[in-house]
């Protein structure tokens, strides 16, 4: 029935087990009699991407919320319900969580401390571990849910990802070189914002690995899911260089006027090679591509010897058209690293699983 429910966006694993952990909060504190709310709002904020993080941050929001509850007890005491009393208990709260290196418990805490001053009875210790019981209830049925049901397969969003940054990739560089040899009027600003997705995206994607390595130190996996995700891992740490790549060549000052006209069509032919490349599943380089890496090696040699500047106020040992042509080759090294990772990959595959 949950994996039914999971079928619709609004209502993610992460969604179903928050809902499933404050109906539990709920039933147990109704039973008992205790109040429901403190412990509702911990369960609410107390389930997390991992069922590791969860069991992390348990253990850091049960002494915070001590701490929480203590001081607004003790305020109270002194200063009633007044909103000095709000303000104290919140500011310190915060202060003394952060000093004890408690932050994943700060909002709890904070939540517990100030939510309970109203709510205090004339047994100001009875209320104190009332309070910290039903957080204590919403924090280990959180964690218990987190850890027991629905646990989070984050490997297909990784592939995706994956797939869409090499697809990103190609077009980012198809775009960066148009703007050089075509003259294009694309405003650098435009591709700058692209590649700051790009990057964004490579973050989001190396967090969900980060997620899923931890999640598997508490559920187990086959084998064949191993396999995988270590393939996707290097196929990131791949495309971490051809995100430098792309980097540099966006700030590449160059123009059309720069190459003559074979120039300009080695730099665009062998542009669309690359793109085939990364968009290609199994990144295989053809052997036209090879043939116009040669060409450009030698161009970039014939530059490097005849066009070193000396009429400008530093002498430059690379002008911009050879750092162009440079970033270009060194390109093609990351993509043969790619194709020979991939075809290793197959043949495991196939050894592994084939005949």
């Amino acid at each position: 029935m949950f994996q039914k429910l999971k079928r619709f966006k609004i209502l993610g694993g992460r969604t179903l087990k928050t809902g499933i952990s404050v109906f539990l909060t709920a039933l147990i504190c109704g039973f008992f009699n205790l109040p429901i709310v403190f412990a509702v709002i911990t369960a609410i904020v107390t389930v997390e991407h991992t069922a590791a993080d969860s069991i992390k941050k348990a253990l850091v929001r049960f002494p915070a919320s001590a701490i929480g509850a203590l001081l607004a007890t003790v305020f109270y005491s002194f200063l009633g319900k007044g909103a000095l009393t709000f303000a104290l208990v919140a500011m310190l709260t915060i202060a003394v969580c952060h000093k004890l290196k408690l932050d994943d418990g700060i909002i709890v805490a904070t939540i517990t401390a100030t939510a309970m001053i109203p709510e205090f009875q004339d047994h100001h210790i009875v209320s104190f571990f009332s309070r910290l019981g039903t957080t204590s209830i919403g924090i280990v049925l959180s964690t218990l849910v987190n850890f027991f049901l629905l646990p989070p397969n984050y490997s297909p969003m990784i592939y995706k990802n994956i797939n869409d940054l090499y697809n990103q990739a190609g077009v980012l560089l198809q775009r960066i070189i148009s703007s050089i040899t075509a003259d294009s009027k694309e405003k650098n600003r435009g591709i700058q914002k692209s590649y700051r997705q790009l990057t964004a995206h490579l973050e989001r994607t190396y967090q969900l690995s980060q997620f899923q390595r931890e999640e598997w130190k508490y559920h187990r996996h086959t084998k064949e899911e191993m396999l995988a995700f270590q393939f996707s891992q290097k196929k990131l740490r791949t495309f971490q260089q051809i995100a430098y790549h792309l980097g540099n060549l966006q700030y590449v000052n160059t123009k059309a006027a720069d190459f003559t006209d074979d120039e300009i069509d080695l730099l665009e032919s062998l542009t669309e090679d690359y793109v085939k490349v990364l968009q290609d599943p199994t990144h295989t380089i053809s052997e036209d591509q090879f043939t116009r890496v040669e060409r450009l090696d030698k161009v970039f040699w014939k530059w490097k010897e005849e066009h070193v500047q000396r009429d400008s106020k530093y002498r430059h040992h690379l002008p911009q058209q050879t750092i162009l042509i440079y970033e270009l080759l060194c390109f093609h090294d990351v993509l043969e690293e790619l194709q020979n990772m991939s075809h290793k990959q197959q043949k495991l595959v196939h050894d592994c699983y084939g005949q």
